[in-house]
């Protein structure tokens, strides 16, 4: 008896007799639960079959759960995750422009043109005769250098774009209060539509742009104005930051075609003078600056003051949808909130780095944001072949950027599948306040000493002057942060969860059940081969005998 016990011991390499004997052994030396009342309650068939139906019940809801786990990884998801950090950070792009863009020399005929046409329209909407008390035609002409042979007579401005009031229908009392805009047409004549507003006001200023952008082709894509004389002391009379002087090399210079001369400080953010190691007003960037109301251009810039915008370094910005207006005669402090968004990208979200991933070829050499994108998609009907469109050589240019413009506002371009998000982005949350300066005590010393100094000559009443301190509220800033809600580690330990909870074994059972079916494929080879051998011995058996 002991000799057979000894047999029914496992060997190195162990062969059953049947499959029957190898289940047998599995259910008494597995770990996994469960499992050995198939083989004790052999004799009661009841319990044979409640274990059996309970353990495939058991299965069944295990890969059920694996399913679902599996599913959900699948898709990615993601949770945003906020953390606080503090230490020292590189202060942001300030651009300030003085609300005054120029009359170029090249273009100055067609805009003198232009304001005739404008207080025409003025005159036949409302009555107001406007050429002694708004448009100063007799300012001086910038002169822009090396423009080839650009030709001032090519260019001609149309007369089709007129100002129109049309009557509202819907207006019962029939009084005065009807829309006013212009008609636009594409290349055939075929399809038109009106541009018009509610506002005579906004009717003017659209259709004065619109003729505007039309002139402003005539001049290059990128206008060097670097040997023109005026310098930033002719914007801004005092700079500081962080109570030293700003340097040349801290702003740069360029001109925008509606808000004037502009200015950006620390546009490139590798500078450590622009480190800011402390919060307040006293180590942010105080200006001074000059508010003059000259009004080259009064319908392009209907306010005074100077326009300001803070953005991220090597950024584009766009001043038509962001930005402080700084009034003059007032003291304005922004105080700027940092937030940071960091996007994962890949599978888990469409976003880019650089913007050298997406299809679409950007108008401004700068560092990619969603807005850059979105101006390209508004103003690409702009551009024909590297330059810019008028009507007289694409009459039907304005039809066409006002219907992509309207689709673009109705979101009807599908502007998020063509244009990701940056994968890392910086937000500024900004706070305004203001305050009259100078006050009517201290005005006369500060004007003497901007006059001692920065050659201010103005006898105004705080008029042609502005005061903005833009400053860190605090150096603590807020990381937003994608990660996977689902990770393979999560995904691993929730998985032996789900096997622990159903079965009540570890990775060690899952080894056990590859061992059982590597052990049923090799008892099933074996007995295929000896099945084989035997019909093979059988048969020689049977082989009749040659007499000699």
């Amino acid at each position: 008896a002991a000799r057979e016990e000894e047999e029914k011991k496992e060997g190195l390499i162990e062969f059953y007799d049947s499959f029957k004997d190898m289940f047998e052994f599995f259910c008494k030396n597995t770990t996994i639960h469960g499992t050995i009342r198939l083989v004790c309650s052999d004799s009661n068939r009841m319990k044979t079959a409640f274990w059996t139906l309970l353990l495939l019940a058991s299965f069944g809801m295990l890969y059920w759960q694996f399913a679902l786990m599996f599913s959900q990884y699948w898709a990615y998801p993601v949770v945003l995750t906020m953390s606080m950090h503090s230490g020292p950070k590189m202060f942001p792009a300030i651009t300030i422009c003085n609300l005054d863009p120029y009359r170029f020399e090249l273009v100055s005929e067609h805009l003198i043109q232009l304001d005739r046409m404008a207080e025409e329209s003025i005159a036949f909407l409302y009555g107001i005769n406007t050429s002694a008390s708004l448009f100063h035609m007799n300012e001086k002409n910038i002169h822009v250098k090396d423009l080839g042979n650009l030709s001032r007579s090519s260019f001609k401005l149309s007369q089709n774009f007129s100002l129109l009031r049309m009557p509202d229908h819907n207006n019962r009392s029939r009084n005065k209060h009807s829309s006013v805009g212009f008609r636009l047409c594409n290349a055939t004549g075929g399809s038109c539509f009106y541009k018009t507003y509610s506002s005579g006001m906004d009717a003017i200023l659209e259709w004065y742009r619109f003729h505007y952008m039309n002139i402003m082709s005539q001049l290059p894509v990128i206008i060097n104005i670097s040997d023109h004389t005026e310098q930033i002391e002719d914007m801004v009379y005092s700079c500081q930051y962080n109570g030293e002087p700003c340097r040349p090399s801290d702003y740069v210079h360029f001109h925008h075609p509606v808000f004037g001369s502009c200015y950006t400080f620390n546009s490139k953010g590798t500078d450590p003078f622009w480190t800011a190691t402390k919060p307040g007003i006293p180590y942010g960037l105080s200006l001074i600056l000059k508010a003059e109301q000259k009004d080259h251009i009064p319908l392009l810039s209907t306010v005074a003051g100077a326009k300001v915008m803070i953005h991220n370094h090597n950024q584009t910005p766009f001043l038509e949808h962001e930005g402080f207006d700084i009034r003059p005669g007032i003291a304005t402090t922004i105080g700027i909130q940092q937030d940071e968004v960091n996007r994962l990208g890949g599978n888990y979200g469409k976003c880019t780095t650089n913007g050298d991933d997406v299809n679409v070829k950007l108008l401004y050499n700068n560092s990619y944001t969603l807005q850059v994108l979105s101006e390209w998609l508004a103003e690409a009907s702009v551009y024909s072949d590297a330059e810019y469109c008028d009507y007289n050589k694409q009459p039907a240019w304005g039809h066409c950027f006002y219907q992509l413009y309207n689709r673009l506002r109705n979101h009807h371009l599908n502007c998020f599948d063509q244009c990701p998000k940056p994968c890392r982005e910086s937000l500024y949350k900004v706070s305004a306040g203001t305050a009259k300066w100078p006050s009517s005590k201290s005005q006369d010393w500060i004007r003497q000493a901007l006059r001692h100094q920065s050659g201010y000559n103005s006898t105004s009443n705080r008029k042609d002057i502005a005061k903005v301190t833009i400053f860190y509220q605090q150096l603590n800033y807020q990381s937003v942060n994608e990660s996977p809600l689902l990770s393979e580690n999560l995904l691993l330990s929730s998985m032996g969860s789900q096997w622990s909870l159903w079965f009540g074994s570890s990775v060690l059972s899952v080894v056990e059940m590859f061992e059982l079916l590597i052990d049923t494929l090799v008892l099933s080879l074996l007995f295929c081969y000896q099945r084989f051998r035997s019909k093979k011995t059988l048969k020689v058996a049977h082989t009749p005998t040659i007499p000699s």
